[in-house]
């Protein structure tokens, strides 16, 4: 009988796949991770996943189902992989997705790592994708969730082919009301217990507030711009700004404006208009690819390049120092360095990586 040690955050969709893959012969464990504490970071005891009302939540599951249940303290990696590189990036004015990083070090890398310490044969999560094994290549595909209103396969781009061969995704073909159904029959504490929406240990999403108060990011006052340089007002510090932003500037300028670039290093913020902010190519490093294991010439895929927005046309082409080059077949608006470009063909996730903060002048 296969060993599967599962992520239990606490949540329903968590506890729901243990009990799927209970029902599907595994021999299943489950174990929740402390990666903070709540006070530390200025957020009620109780609040946020990975808070103690998750893991005694998850401890009732377990319990309920009559499997093991561990805590895992992954504190100082969280910090380390995590936290600190989203204050970093923020200060050299990119907008992160600290999701991603806590799924790439956390939630596979070092959990993988810990389960196959304690002679687990797959670890599993509740995420709303899938893993099939690709026939021809014979590399791991990781596929979008069925249930396209839940689809997570964008947070996990990074997964490794040792990764996917190691996961399980059982909620990948059900969809949120069925998740729900089956906790309600089981009795579940947490049946109707609401998702996570922010991040989690950022209070009532205030970034800046978080970076200010936790970690002594201090904010330096500078100049709001237009594209000729010309100063246009005072600018609270670029940690308060994102690309996009037309509300919480401060004052106001007679028309719409709208952040369109951040110069950290020169600390100015510049403002155009909403035409401004549309590109029709960019670049993107950090790369990881997944249904492919090199890209050697240009592809046609579909990019999303921000979680909560929709994929569009797109091809795809090496560019120098291991970067690629996404060209847009109909400029797009805001995209955000920080933030992560995902390709897809159909339902597959071919790859992806961090959108670089010279998008504007892609040339080589």
């Amino acid at each position: 009988m296969a060993r599967v040690l599962i992520a239990m955050s606490g949540g329903v969709d968590s506890s729901v796949a243990a009990v799927l893959l209970k029902d599907q012969g595994y021999e299943v464990a489950g174990a929740t991770f402390k990666l903070f504490e709540n006070e530390d970071i200025g957020i009620e005891r109780t609040r946020t996943c990975c808070s103690l009302e998750d893991v005694l939540d998850a401890k009732s599951v377990a319990d309920k189902l009559g499997v093991r249940h561990d805590v895992f303290n992954f504190g100082l990696q969280f910090e380390q992989d995590v936290i600190l590189p989203f204050a970093e990036a923020y200060k050299n004015g990119e907008t992160p997705n600290p999701c991603i990083e806590c799924n790439r070090s956390i939630k596979f890398e070092k959990f993988l790592e810990r389960a196959l310490l304690m002679e687990y044969d797959y670890i599993a999560t509740g995420h709303y994708a899938r893993i099939e094994k690709d026939p021809k290549s014979g590399r791991y595909l990781l596929k979008k969730g069925q249930d396209q209103s839940k689809d997570q396969s964008y947070a996990l781009y990074t997964m490794t082919q040792t990764e996917l061969t190691r996961t399980l995704f059982p909620l990948g073909t059900l969809k949120k009301t069925e998740i729900r159904a089956i906790a309600e029959e089981k009795g579940f504490v947490n049946a109707k217990k609401p998702d996570s929406q922010d991040i989690c240990f950022v209070k009532d999403g205030d970034y800046a507030g978080f970076l200010k108060r936790t970690l002594g990011v201090n904010p330096v006052e500078g100049d709001f711009v237009d594209h000729e340089g010309s100063v246009l007002g005072r600018h609270q510090g670029i940690i308060h700004y994102t690309i996009g932003q037309r509300k919480g500037l401060g004052k106001t300028f007679g028309k719409p404006m709208y952040v369109v670039h951040i110069d950290s290093e020169k600390n100015r913020v510049t403002l155009g208009s909403n035409e401004d902010l549309f590109v029709d190519c960019f670049l993107v490093g950090d790369i990881n690819l997944i249904s492919i294991a090199e890209l050697t010439e240009p592809m046609e895929v579909t990019v999303k390049a921000r979680y909560t927005q929709a994929e569009v046309p797109a091809i795809i082409s090496p560019a120098a120092q291991g970067r690629i080059l996404v060209q847009f077949q109909e400029k797009q608006r805001a995209v955000t360095p920080g933030q992560a470009a995902v390709f897809y063909l159909g339902d597959v996730v071919v790859g992806g990586g961090k959108i670089l903060k010279k998008e504007r002048e892609a040339t080589f």
